[in-house]
């Protein structure tokens, strides 16, 4: 699986609109994706609720996982933009 760090970009951190978007891209896309706060174990980036989970604040550092690198890059395009602006 390939993977990438990224910078949380949204001023809020992954809270409840960023994950919203992050999780409706993951399920259009069709393929599984990981994402996890660097260190921390990874959860189901296709589930809002579980991004929520991770509390990454604006700056943390996340890893995204997955088999897809065109979803890879898209998932990892939305983390690191302000989904809130």
């Amino acid at each position: 699986m390939a993977s990438t760090t990224v910078t949380v970009g949204s001023s809020v951190g992954l809270h409840a609109r960023p994950a919203a978007l992050i999780a409706e891209a993951v399920g259009a896309a069709g393929v599984p994706v990981t994402i996890a706060v660097v260190g921390g174990d990874p959860v189901d980036a296709g589930s809002a609720l579980m991004i929520m989970t991770l509390g990454a604040a604006q700056g943390a550092e996340v890893v995204i996982t997955s088999d897809d690198q065109p979803t890879l890059d898209k998932i990892a395009e939305l983390v690191a933009s302000d989904l809130d602006a």
